[in-house]
């Protein structure tokens, strides 16, 4: 297991994307992904299994159900899980295909929504002009954490692919949320979160992963652009230093050049950084393998 590690890719620039997209995704902030958005292909040795999923609905300890999208790879029950936890517009088409990918890549994979509370299981009514924001703003970790309960027990289950030992990744309002889950008591063999704003030191948000850090329990993967304007080098920084200091096995990824929600095939001048990323999430899934 790596520990203490921090890694700085020289992958991308905003060399050959528009600078009308550029804009675009800036005035979008926070939300990560926009509707052209696809997750980038895993780099898959041999033929490639292509893998469809299904929605699905469970329930929380607390009897909230919510919507989730469960694919299933190739190889039949057990070996690694990953709960997916979206960024702030939910369970946005961008993870359900994410799931797919990772079901291919031979992890059972399921996306869960964080609205089930407020907005329901109706996934057909969620259009492109959902207004998200009230409903992120409903959101608590508690509850969060309890949906992320019911995902990884759906996950241990037959159903769910059988997985023997499971792990977390999300995107901005889901990275962040899905680092703080190492504290959350699910059982995770690893964290994995993209662009997750991890605070400072003297913030006084007490949700703040470099708050929680010293009641992280499972290893930590943070990967962040070092172009991406939300959230400053030395936040993630202190993020690292922070897990350090609690003796929290990390590996902390910054791509020069990259900026926030960088994992996007649509941003073909990033593909060496997503590529990058795919890589470190299968070594940090399997190395126990």
């Amino acid at each position: 297991m790596r520990g203490g590690r921090a890694y700085d890719a020289h992958h991308g620039s905003n060399a050959g994307v528009s600078p009308a997209r550029l804009v675009e995704r800036e005035a979008e902030e926070p939300m990560c992904y926009d509707d052209i958005a696809r997750p980038p292909l895993p780099p898959i040795l041999g033929g490639a299994v292509s893998i469809e999923g299904h929605g699905l609905e469970l329930t929380a300890p607390d009897g909230n159900r919510f919507a989730a999208y469960s694919a299933l790879a190739a190889h039949g029950q057990g070996g690694p899980g990953m709960v997916v936890m979206p960024d702030v517009r939910g369970l946005h088409p961008f993870y359900r295909e994410l799931a797919e990918r990772f079901a291919e890549a031979g992890i059972h994979a399921t996306s869960m929504d964080y609205f089930g509370r407020t907005a329901g299981t109706d996934m057909d009514g969620r259009t492109d002009e959902f207004d998200y924001m009230p409903h992120v703003r409903q959101t608590e970790p508690d509850s969060i954490a309890a949906d992320v309960a019911a995902t990884a027990a759906f996950l241990r289950s037959p159903e769910g692919g059988g997985a023997d030992r499971l792990f977390s990744v999300g995107f901005c309002f889901g990275g962040r949320a899905s680092f703080n889950q190492s504290a959350r008591g699910h059982g995770l063999a690893g964290v994995i979160g993209f662009y997750g704003r991890p605070g400072t030191p003297d913030d006084e948000d007490p949700g703040a992963p470099v708050k929680l850090a010293s009641s992280y329990t499972a290893p930590v993967l943070g990967l962040f652009g070092g172009a991406d304007q939300a959230i400053p080098p030395g936040a993630v920084a202190g993020f690292r230093e922070a897990l350090d200091a609690a003796g929290v096995s990390n590996e902390i990824v910054i791509y020069e050049g990259a900026p926030h929600s960088f994992f996007d095939r649509t941003y073909a001048e990033h593909a060496d950084a997503c590529d990058d990323a795919w890589r470190r999430i299968l070594l940090f899934v399997n190395q126990d393998d």
